[in-house]
């Protein structure tokens, strides 16, 4: 305990920003701003009164004890274990891939999925089987099955198999289940859809705007239009299964990185109420085609930014849409709750909080992970359902490495970095780009996009504006925009 009439500083990061403001941010993402007078005066500090007007804000938002530090350490801690509740739960998100065949072959998959009439591809029942005992080994209270491939619905057998057999099981371990169908949607069937509605199965999918971007890139194997095929098969699940059955991401290419604002209201027209602007990422078919698919990281923060303005201003009018990214950064900054998103979290939510099996029974720790060893490279490989327990593929030494060397507070730079709390590892992309699974995080692709992204939306935060803050938090709690008055407008 500290002495009676003592000021203690708790850890926290800050940042200099452009006219005089420094911005701090404690291990908990409990964030304020002062200016650099101010900021002086803090560390000088020795007794709460040196402090003047800035001792009850920053002692609110612990950046700084007295008297009481044993209480402000438990506090902070009680609200850290509710930052990193996820690993208490330990894996809830399980991929499976149904198999590498796929009746698309888009020039940036990452999976380098292979032609639909190709052999020895498919997960057989056997592993399926192998693979749903696994899954409900898992401690996590929650079960997200995510159908994968190449193209899941091309061996739906299987698909039929996995969920049957996921709410037998379930009846026993009474765990909250869901399940989603990852599709390019160039495939339906009337008895699919009914098998959907009645075990509550949704879809995801992929969209890259309208008809010319779309078909650019996701090019169907027959040369047919992909776009024709989404768009009536699209229809027909929202029809048959329900309205919001399904949703769907972007990936930004060299093609379509300009016409952000025009993608997004196609989505709007399509009827989504919100988008994920996914870029480039290094595995796969992607890694061939960089020379014409990629774009410097930061042109991709300016034209990210560019749309967000563009969100920011439909819905300030009236018409919800949010973007998925910003959502979960926004939830882990304005919220004291775990978001549980595997890409940015700390250890690295690879393997502990999601986990990707193959269709010959391999397990990885990310679908990243997966992606490499179908380039050749298999150094993710957790184990196999045909031949290990649960236990021994998610205790095993590849894990423990992974959580070991993931941490963000104990990894150079990333440790002094005032977005720490809020940013997250990625060892696998590391591993690609680097060589190691620390890598090189600052000038990382990586880094300039979060990081470009974090500056935009904390240069939001810290404005105030009331009505953008009422579309930030629309998005958080996923309900319309209130319409706050606009003075003088």
């Amino acid at each position: 305990m500290s002495a009676a009439g003592t000021l203690t500083l708790l850890p926290f990061h800050f940042k200099k920003l452009g006219g005089d403001r420094v911005l701090l941010v404690n291990l908990n993402g409990e964030f304020t701003l002062i200016d650099e007078g101010q900021f002086s005066q803090l560390l000088e500090a020795r007794r709460p009164g040196d402090l003047g007007s800035l001792y009850f804000p920053l002692k609110g938002r612990h950046f700084i004890a007295d008297d009481d530090l044993d209480l402000a350490i438990e506090l902070m801690a009680v609200k850290m274990r509710s930052k990193r509740a996820y690993m208490r739960d330990f894996t809830a998100l399980h991929m499976v891939v149904i198999t590498a065949r796929c009746s698309c072959m888009c020039d940036y998959c990452q999976a380098s999925s292979t032609d639909p009439a190709s052999k020895g591809f498919d997960m057989t029942p056997e592993v399926a089987e192998k693979v749903v005992e696994v899954i409900f080994d898992s401690p996590s209270p929650g079960v997200k099955i995510e159908f994968q491939g190449g193209e899941p619905t091309l061996n739906w057998p299987i698909i039929e198999l996995i969920v049957k057999k996921a709410e037998k099981l379930n009846r026993k371990k009474k765990k909250y289940l869901d399940f989603v169908v990852c599709s390019n949607l160039l495939h339906a069937e009337e008895k699919w859809a009914k098998f959907c509605r009645e075990h509550r199965m949704a879809f995801s999918t992929s969209l890259d705007g309208p008809k010319e971007l779309h078909d650019l890139h996701r090019r169907s194997r027959d040369n047919g239009s992909s776009y024709d095929r989404f768009v009536r098969n699209l229809a027909f699940y929202r029809r048959s299964i329900n309205p919001q059955s399904c949703s769907a991401l972007l990936t930004i290419t060299r093609d379509n990185i300009t016409r952000l604002r025009e993608i997004i209201d196609h989505y709007l027209g399509m009827g989504f109420r919100s988008i994920f602007l996914r870029g480039l990422n290094p595995y796969g078919f992607a890694v061939k085609n960089r020379d014409h698919l990629g774009y410097p990281a930061r042109e991709f923060v300016e034209a990210y930014r560019d749309a967000l303005e563009y969100l920011i201003e439909l819905n300030m009018k009236g018409t919800y849409f949010s973007e998925l990214y910003a959502e979960f950064l926004l939830l882990r900054i304005l919220t004291p709750f775990s978001t549980g998103f595997v890409d940015l979290q700390s250890p690295a939510g690879a393997g502990i909080s999601g986990a990707v099996y193959d269709y010959n029974g391999e397990v990885y720790p990310a679908d990243e992970g997966r992606m490499l060893a179908r380039m050749g490279d298999k150094r993710f490989l957790m184990g196999n359902v045909l031949h290990q327990s649960h236990g021994e593929i998610f205790g095993g030494p590849l894990l423990r490495e992974l959580v070991r060397e993931s941490c963000v507070e104990m990894l150079p730079m990333c440790a002094q970095c005032v977005y720490q709390p809020y940013c997250g590892a990625d060892p696998v992309r590391y591993y690609v780009e680097r060589g190691d699974i620390r890598g090189r995080r600052p000038g990382s692709e990586f880094c300039t996009k979060n990081m470009g992204i974090l500056d935009y939306l904390f240069g939001k935060l810290i404005e105030n504006d009331e009505r953008v803050m009422e579309v930030f938090w629309s998005w958080i709690q996923r309900e319309g925009f209130r319409c706050v008055p606009d003075e003088g407008k």
